[in-house]
């Protein structure tokens, strides 16, 4: 299966909203904070360009930090800082939402890898 030219989404999750929980099983759909076009892939990692919408712009921080502690060497920060997108945000694949996902973005470009099952603790 290619992956070029694919649309992954990024969103918030609703409040009280469970991880694991698939779309469609509660009343409001979740917030697009923006959409990944992928255009390189590089196993484990997808690469693609990142358009926000409107609400990405109160969690672009946590990315800024992500990649900041990364290149501070400060992988106590980086957990901490992930931890929090990862109980706020969801990566949805075009065939649905993922069970586990490390994404950076900076500016325009995205890069992530995923999983349908949880990542090792």
């Amino acid at each position: 299966m290619g992956f070029e030219s694919r649309v992954w989404r990024l969103v918030r999750l609703q409040p009280h909203q469970p991880p694991g929980e698939q779309q469609g099983e509660r009343d409001r759909e979740p917030e697009l904070l923006g959409e990944i076009e992928i255009v390189e892939t590089d196993f484990p990692w997808l690469r693609g360009r990142f358009t926000a919408q409107r609400a990405f712009a109160e969690f672009r921080p946590w990315f800024d930090e992500a990649l900041a502690a990364l290149e501070d060497e400060d992988f106590e920060r980086f957990d901490e800082v992930y931890e929090s997108m990862t109980r706020t945000l969801r990566l949805v694949s075009p065939d649905g939402p993922v069970a586990e996902f490390l994404l950076h973005i900076q500016g325009d470009a995205a890069w992530f890898r995923w999983s349908d099952t949880p990542f090792e603790s």
